[in-house]
């Protein structure tokens, strides 16, 4: 925490009802000093609905003109939470040491409005101009009528959550300089999904890359997550941070992702685990890329056909009958619409895989020697995944395959049911399927901190090429084909689908390797595999060379 800082909570109340389409939240504290039949906003009014422009424009104004005074009590008077509002506005001088405040009003969207703010951060004889912008609601009061501003903390500034506060004072951390592999500095600037990554990086070892810390302007976040830097008073002293990743893949990463709503991506080294890109595009700063939790969809299967092939069940080249509906204990699975069914003699695993059959699958799970614990096995023994111990350098997920009963057993085997992953998890598992060596990701060397990575059994040599095959075969002549048709060199890949309930379409999910670079992506954009997620992979394949 900066030196010297108060720091005040935001939403340190809230206590509000809230009202139909369109309308606003009582004011609980006006109530409880007598329904608000008077106050500085003026005498209670019988009006519903919601508010019209001129109480809008007055309402703001009032409310505007409090904050630039830096009267925090009586801003918060034209808000319909006033203990939480008068906090903020409280700190916004008291512990961010923001003053001079100008707010310029933009035109009204009905009850809407933008506005840009101008100020100044002054800190111990340090200061720098403040310029951003922000929007707010007017709403009504259900019961007493009045236009009141619906309090948000994104009022006070666009990235402020609930329970975060704005702190100016001496950085938690030394800043960090990042580089990638060979030297190229690595800014949220040129690579902006990087931005939540290196927040992170210089949260957990800026103190070890010998740096000094500067004054900032930054928000405390109250979900412990790393702190936003908003402005930099003095700079201090940048450590170096050396990582694994690529500024040329990172960039064909960005570009790729920003294409699909929703979506993540990550490309790591396959014979060593470094990670060479990791890219989101999201309406939030979650990392998805590295600790997203979802169904993968049918990119398991690569995991299902290795427990099968392990477990002497089939082979690559073995029967996998690929019937319209298969039957698991009561639960009727079918594949995607247009898939043709094949039982016949030429319906082997390999063909179920590249046309990714989701029956031909569900047959084979209830097969000796195959138990509910077969597939975690698979997963935790030799692709090292489920076992909460990889250390990646940042938080990640390492994936869970949880033994299952009934219809999850059958639905895990398809990347559905209980299977929980991230781009992080499929694409280790694509290095671990074509390597035959599972090599634990990770985005800083283990050097600088005496990390030890996890290790597993990995593969037989066997079920590798099998795999690795398989893999071409659908990145050739499967359902990857459109995706990777234009990615030269030694390819394959797995596309998925993953239904998310409560959703008309499924996820989109793509995993696949070009020569020694494996990648992972999904997109909640939706629709099957090669659709967006596909795309994504096949660009930052072809960037990776």
């Amino acid at each position: 925490m900066p030196k010297g800082v108060k720091v005040a909570v935001i939403g340190g109340v809230f206590a509000v009802m809230v009202g139909g389409a369109g309308y606003g939240a009582y004011n609980i504290v006006s109530a409880l000093n007598g329904g608000g039949a008077t106050g500085a906003a003026g005498p209670a009014s019988e009006r519903t609905g919601p508010p019209d422009a001129d109480e809008v424009e007055e309402t703001t104004s009032k409310f505007f003109a409090a904050w630039e005074k830096g009267e925090a009590a009586q801003a918060s008077t034209y808000t319909d939470n006033d203990a939480a509002a008068e906090a903020l506005l409280s700190s916004y001088g008291e512990s961010a040491h923001i003053t001079g405040v100008t707010i310029t009003p933009g035109a009204a969207r009905g009850t809407t409005v933008p506005f840009t703010v101008k100020a100044k951060v002054s800190y111990e004889g340090k200061s720098k101009p403040l310029t951003y912008k922000s929007e707010l609601n007017v709403v009504r009061g259900r019961t007493t009528g009045r236009a009141l501003v619906d309090w948000q903390p994104t009022v006070v500034h666009p990235q402020l959550k609930r329970d975060d506060t704005l702190v100016t004072g001496e950085a938690a951390n030394p800043p960090i300089e990042a580089v990638d592999r060979d030297g190229a500095v690595l800014t949220k600037e040129k690579y902006p999904s990087l931005g939540p990554v290196l927040d992170a990086l210089r949260a957990k070892y800026g103190d070890k890359a010998g740096g000094e810390p500067g004054v900032e302007l930054s928000i405390r976040h109250a979900d412990e997550s790393p702190d936003t830097s908003l402005l930099t008073l003095s700079k201090g002293k940048p450590g170096k941070l050396e990582t694994t990743l690529s500024a040329s893949v990172q960039a064909a990463a960005e570009k790729a992702v920003k294409k699909y709503a929703e979506s993540s991506v990550v490309a790591l080294k396959t014979g060593t685990g470094e990670v060479l890109a990791v890219a989101n595009h999201r309406s939030d700063a979650f990392n998805a890329a590295f600790e997203g939790r979802v169904a993968p969809g049918s990119t398991m299967k690569i995991l299902t056909a290795a427990m099968l092939i392990d477990n002497g069940v089939t082979t690559m080249n073995g029967p996998a009958p690929c019937p319209s509906t298969a039957t698991w204990q009561s639960q009727t699975f079918k594949n995607l619409d247009g898939l043709k069914p094949d039982e016949s003699a030429s319906a082997t695993l390999a063909n179920g895989f590249l046309r990714s059959c989701n029956t031909a699958f569900i047959k084979l799970v209830d097969e000796d020697p195959l138990t509910d614990a077969s597939l975690t096995n698979e997963a935790q023994e030799r692709f090292g995944l489920g076992r909460d111990d990889w250390k990646t350098g940042i938080v990640s997920f390492d994936g869970s395959v949880p033994a299952s009963t009934g219809p999850d057993r059958a639905a895990n085997a398809i990347g559905q049911g209980q299977v929980q992953m991230s781009p992080l998890n499929m694409a280790s598992v694509t290095a671990t399927a074509i390597t035959g060596d599972f090599r634990q990701p990770y985005l800083i060397p283990p050097a600088l901190d005496g990390r030890q990575l996890a290790t597993a059994k990995g593969l037989s040599s066997s079920t590798a090429a099998q795999l690795k095959q398989m893999m071409r075969l659908t990145a050739t002549q499967g359902t990857a084909r459109p995706a990777m048709a234009t990615v030269g060199g030694d390819i394959g890949a797995k596309t998925g689908s993953a239904e998310v309930d409560g959703k008309a379409t499924s996820d989109s999910w793509f995993t696949g390797f070009r020569n020694d670079v494996a990648a992972a992506a999904m997109s909640q954009q939706g629709g099957h595999g090669g659709d967006a997620a596909g795309p994504i992979v096949a660009a930052v394949l072809r960037a990776a060379g």
